[in-house]
């Protein structure tokens, strides 16, 4: 499919540009840009930006069914602020919602999140919860792990007592377009960046409570790479402290939250060097993580360690199977039931969602 200008609004204005990038994701990008279709709030564009995307050939079939419904790019690979950059600086509208080509939104997605910019004529961002998905089954809503608290602002984004999920951000174009748009020399963490330029900079943000959005947690995305994912949210905390004149107060829980993710690398980078059988390289890790946060738990291992290294070694490493074999045993024994675009929130109680706290944990550590 080359480079096309087709869409539902052709000429003239639209009132909300629909971003999605995309990059290995053939198997979802219809189901996706269907749910865009679907909306009860019918004033959009979709502009689909392919990043250099190995799978284009797959992509493109896809999309073909859609090629009077989108506006559709191609460039080599930017990374997701580039190509989400991309789609903004080709957008007609007038606010930006941003869609994962991996996740798909219920049909009054975009109509409840316009029902609070007519609320409130000053604001910049809104937003809402998301239900978390694992092999197309829902294992919990964003909120429920990460409860919003008080006032979206700088400050709580910065403790992320309030988080913003990308796919279900929709965002007034000239906002983004004036903080400087998405960083692309990140290749993670790139939403958190933006929104905390963005509030430092005093936009008005909001969100509901409704599960509006379906996101999957991907094992082969960029945010199953926990480290990584770890290492660029420092580059951003350490971005802002350089970049904006924070206060001192802001500047010391800066430091404190940095100080904090360091020790979790660190304690990540030992279990990998267990994973290895790279003892040595373990105790380091355990050290530097020690030196940062105390914790009963890390002497103990530290101490284990040095006493009985491949003893240790051969009990986490089986500790580590046996809890990866009970959350594949949880996953497949709950019966089938991927939710559907036209679900209702209230089928997603949270007494009916599958509970796994592996994949808690993993999401949030992907923030």
């Amino acid at each position: 499919m080359p480079v096309s200008d087709n869409g539902r609004q052709a000429s003239g204005p639209t009132l909300v540009s629909v971003v999605i990038p995309a990059f290995r994701c053939s198997q979802y990008i219809a189901q996706a840009v269907d749910s865009v279709l679907e909306q009860s709030f019918s004033d959009f564009e979709i502009i689909v930006i392919n990043d250099g995307s190995p799978d284009t050939p797959r992509l493109e079939a896809a999309l073909l069914p859609y090629r009077d419904h989108i506006r559709y790019q191609k460039q080599a690979t930017r990374g997701p602020s580039g190509a989400r950059n991309a789609g903004i600086l080709w957008a007609r509208g007038k606010y930006v919602a941003f869609l994962d080509a991996d996740d798909y939104w219920r049909p009054d997605h975009l109509g409840k999140l316009m029902e609070l910019f007519q609320q409130d004529a000053a604001l910049d961002l809104a937003y809402c919860d998301c239900v978390l998905l694992k092999e197309e089954k829902p294992f919990a809503n964003a909120f429920s792990i990460e409860p919003q608290s008080g006032a979206v602002n700088f400050d709580s984004l910065l403790v992320e007592s309030c988080a913003i999920s990308t796919s279900t951000a929709l965002v007034l174009r000239e906002s983004i377009v004036q903080a400087g748009l998405f960083d692309e020399s990140f290749h993670r963490c790139e939403d958190f960046d933006l929104w905390l330029r963005l509030a430092f900079g005093g936009a008005r943000m909001r969100y509901h409570s409704e599960p509006q959005v379906f996101r999957r947690i991907n094992e082969q995305g960029l945010s199953a790479d926990r480290l990584s994912m770890k290492r660029d949210r420092i580059r951003v905390y350490e971005k802002v402290a350089a970049t904006l004149p924070v206060s001192m107060e802001q500047r010391q829980t800066i430091e404190r939250l940095v100080g904090s993710i360091r020790a979790e690398c660190h304690v990540q980078e030992m279990k990998h060097a267990l994973d290895k059988g790279n003892y040595e390289a373990a105790v380091e890790s355990g050290r530097q993580a020690k030196r940062v946060r105390q914790d009963w738990r890390l002497s103990f291992s530290l101490a284990a360690l040095r006493l009985a290294p491949r003893l240790f070694g051969h009990f986490y490493r089986m500790r580590a199977r046996m809890l990866e074999d009970r959350n594949r045993k949880s996953t497949h024994n709950v019966p089938p039931q991927a939710p559907e675009v036209e679900a209702q929130p209230e089928s997603l109680d949270p007494s009916n969602l599958v509970n796994h706290s592996a994949e808690e944990k993993a999401f949030r550590e992907s923030r």
